[in-house]
């Protein structure tokens, strides 16, 4: 939520002003040199392939659990019969035709969610919201807050993501600064106010709205089918090995009736197509702008890049469904890719603002988390060392690759100047990273314009404001939900008033309404 906001009022323009068709192009507009090239082209493979390989392989193990338990599906009949479908759009409509489908599959999917969470609670099992409030295991697990007294939950649930991780750990959806697909949808908007409404957007849509569906049927779950072994017995068909709690959800949407089951599986479908498509839109998108025409053909026709486009969305889904079945639960990946990421953050939020950081720097900060990971992940406990804990092993990764990357960039050169001179007064960052830029061009005869040094506290207080406005509405919702009338009253008010200041803030701040034409990069640099 705090990477999100912070995109929202801080980056979304930014990343407008740059007029990009990628975020990758980026570098060379950052950087310069062959450090730069290397950079864009690596990071195309790198992001494009590997990590996002990588996600998809854990949305389409969710497609697996999907058709095993309520389609009775092998694993292979799913990915082929979802994936067909899903490359099919993906690669003949392009990014208006993921952009369509998302629209409509976003809607669909909460229809659909909101539905089955209602006829759930419902069931003679569960017995009614008030009876799953109450019921003995259930009420342990209602609390907004983690118990902090409980410091094994509170530093991995609360403290480390508030104070360390959602600046210092780069993910994909996640990133600090911005970047992949929410680059995307910035940069494929028609002004900076719109690209920062777009992406406001979709932070309230996917933390204040999305989440309660889920969060319901989970607790009904819990009463339903009370351990692994209960999902066991009751899915006898399905793979021992990705029986894990994750196939919860899928089991109690086996209970619904015919009709509402065939909607929220067209919504479970939907959602797992969104997603893809998401992803083959923006992995393909690297590998040929970034990589093949950047690098192998950059005089390729629009035929080419087309043809070269449909190679790779097809390469990528493929390469993800092999993996896919060899995934037992999404955590395995998801707790790799955090670890790749970790101590990278901080970059992706300080190059924008401080003219020192490099090139060499993103390299240095990318290999670095990238051989701390596969150490603290396999080498470490392969030694038989006892594993480190998710907080300690993010920690340490942090530590490591910040002190890393900052020794890294003081040891090599800064940018070439000319760049560094053009970046600034094509993004016009505010703040006082770009201070020696602006001196020495003055110096030189060549001034630039500072930007207003105002503008971001302000930005940060969007940021603040707009956080404290999603998470009073995320837990006002639950709170009606849970029939806890006082607490939602006042958690209503409080997201109200909140939403009223921010609007007051948005008023305020400095953005094109436009679109803005901008200087292109001249070849040379």
């Amino acid at each position: 939520m705090l990477t999100g906001m912070l995109t929202v009022f801080v980056y979304a323009k930014l990343w407008r002003r740059a007029r990009l068709t990628t975020d990758l192009e980026f570098y060379e507009l950052r950087y310069s040199g062959k450090p730069a090239a290397f950079l864009r082209g690596f990071r195309a493979l790198y992001l494009g392939i590997f990590f996002n390989v990588m996600i998809m392989a854990t949305v389409s193990l969710a497609a697996i659990k999907i058709g095993g338990v309520l389609l009775d599906l092998s694993p292979a009949q799913t990915l082929i019969i979802a994936g067909v479908v899903t490359v099919l759009y993906s690669s003949l409509g392009g990014f208006t035709g993921v952009l369509l489908t998302d629209f409509f599959q976003f809607g669909m999917a909460m229809l659909g969610s909101v539905w089955a969470a209602v006829y759930i609670v419902g069931m003679p099992e569960v017995g009614g919201m008030e009876v799953l409030m109450n019921h003995e295991v259930v009420s342990t697990k209602l609390a907004m807050l983690p118990d902090f007294g409980n410091w094994d939950l509170l530093v991995p649930l609360f403290i480390l993501p508030l104070a360390v991780q959602w600046w210092s750990v780069w993910y994909p959806g996640s990133e600090p600064g911005g970047g992949g697909y929410i680059a995307q949808r910035m940069l494929a908007a028609k002004s900076e106010r719109e690209a920062m409404a777009a992406t406001l957007f979709f932070n309230v849509a996917h933390y204040a709205v999305r989440p309660w569906p889920w969060i319901i049927i989970a607790l009904a779950s819990i009463i339903v089918f009370p351990d692994i072994a209960s999902l066991q017995v009751a899915f006898p068909a399905i793979d021992a090995g990705i029986v894990r709690d994750d196939l919860a959800y899928f089991a109690m949407l086996s209970y619904l009736p015919a009709g509402l089951l065939g909607l929220v599986v067209a919504s479970l479908i939907a959602a797992f197509m969104s997603t893809i498509s998401t992803h083959l839109n923006w992995g393909s998108s690297y590998v040929v702008n970034d990589f093949y025409l950047r690098f192998v053909k950059p005089d390729a026709s629009e035929a080419d890049l087309v043809r070269m486009g449909r190679i790779s969305t097809v390469t990528l889904m493929v390469l993800s469904g092999f993996l896919a079945l060899a995934l037992s639960n999404a955590l395995q990946a998801f707790n790799i890719l955090l670890s790749i990421g970790a101590g990278t953050g901080l970059i992706f939020i300080l190059r924008w603002f401080w003219w020192r950081i490099n090139a060499f720097t993103e390299i240095a900060g990318m290999v670095i988390s990238f051989l701390v990971a596969i150490y603290l992940q396999l080498v470490h406990p392969a030694l038989g060392y006892e594993p480190l804990s998710t907080a300690s092993s993010l920690l340490l990764g942090i530590t490591i690759t910040t002190i890393g990357w900052l020794a890294i960039t003081y040891m090599t050169p800064p940018t070439d100047e000319a760049t560094l001179r053009h970046f600034y007064r094509v993004l016009r960052p505010a703040g006082k990273g770009w201070d020696p830029v602006v001196a020495r061009a003055r110096a030189d005869g060549d001034p630039i314009e500072h930007a207003d040094a105002g503008e971001l506290p302000l930005e940060i207080l969007c940021m603040l404001v707009g956080t404290f406005t999603v998470y009073f509405t995320l837990f006002a919702v639950g709170y009606w939900v849970y029939g806890r009338v006082m607490g939602a009253m006042v958690l209503t008010v409080l997201a109200v008033a909140a939403a009223f200041y921010l609007f007051q803030l948005w008023g305020r701040l400095k953005t094109s309404v436009a679109d803005e034409a901008h200087e292109v990069m001249p070849e040379t640099a």
